[in-house]
């Protein structure tokens, strides 16, 4: 029984870690262009992210499983191209504003989300245990914010960042729902498609008179999320939610390092603790349950 499910497992493993690299280098070229052209904010990324996202997945897998009618007749398609859509503005607004590694811890709670969504949409089980990891994220998202709260200094973008996962939480729980169903470029591309819907009446105005450089920034960006999508939703499509999930936490730690290599951003003490113990306590609460000697015999009837 154990070869059988472990090859595509370890296959879901590894495009786990290659749209993490992918999913970083999107996000730290985005915060490279927001910097030298603050007009390249979250609703212009997003648009070319629903440009270069959608074209890249008509060339690559046209005739290869894409299925483009589905955008608009199939309902969970299209509820995940809206959802998603959502997701990603609220996200690419956070990185302009919060830096590169504040956005993606405050965006990485979404496991938390999916995972309580997961288990009651999809029955995914959540053990007893899980749900105190839970609390102790929690208490580590308080700590998180702690001095900004003291201080006063919480701003909008940070809440927008909470609720962009929250939002995210559904999204994956909605791929995994539609794993067996749909090709993973059907999925990714109703994610294009709708950002780019909602997000041209507050970008069009801003795109003609951008730079050539944050022109070829915006391009590469949407070609690496574009890679790490496609990447994740084949993963999710091998992986649980919770399993899935858990890998993805490690790209916090990726984006914060390559923020303060590139753009010497950095988090304070504070800050540094609080998201320690949430995205710890959140791997805790998400990874897949060791399965024990004893429960094999059961497993296996």
């Amino acid at each position: 029984m154990g070869p059988t499910h472990s090859n595509p497992e370890r296959r879901g493993i590894l495009l786990m870690l290659v749209s993490i690299v992918f999913f970083a280098a999107n996000v730290l070229i985005l915060r490279a262009v927001s910097l030298s052209a603050p007009a390249a904010d979250g609703w212009v990324a997003s648009f070319y992210r629903g440009i270069v996202g959608g074209g890249l997945v008509w060339l690559v897998y046209r005739g290869r499983g894409f299925e483009p009618g589905n955008l608009v007749k199939q309902p969970w398609v299209l509820a995940r191209g809206l959802v998603g859509s959502v997701g990603i503005v609220t996200f690419y607004l956070t990185i302009e504003h919060l830096g590169a590694g504040r956005a993606v811890i405050l965006n990485m709670t979404y496991p938390l989300f999916g995972a309580v969504i997961a288990a009651f949409w999809l029955g995914e089980r959540l053990r007893w245990g899980q749900f105190g990891w839970m609390l102790v994220a929690f208490g580590g998202l308080s700590v998180f914010f702690g001095e900004a709260f003291f201080e006063g200094r919480i701003s909008r973008h940070e809440i927008i960042g909470i609720l962009g996962a929250v939002v995210a939480g559904v999204a994956v729980v909605i791929i995994r729902l539609l794993r067996n169903r749909e090709h993973a470029s059907t999925v990714f591309a109703s994610q294009c498609l709708w950002s780019l819907v909602v997000s041209i009446p507050m970008s069009i105005g801003k795109v003609p008179g951008l730079p050539g450089k944050a022109h070829l920034g915006l391009i590469a960006a949407s070609a690496m999320v574009a890679v790490a999508q496609i990447t994740m939703t084949h993963g999710f499509h091998l992986l649980p939610v919770a399993q899935g999930s858990s890998i993805q936490m490690l790209l916090p730690l990726v984006t914060a390092i390559g923020g303060m290599v590139c753009f010497g951003e950095h988090l304070s003490g504070t800050e540094w603790l609080g998201g320690a113990v949430l995205l710890g306590a959140t791997w805790l609460a998400v990874r897949p349950a060791p399965t024990t000697p004893a429960a094999m015999p059961r497993d296996s009837k």
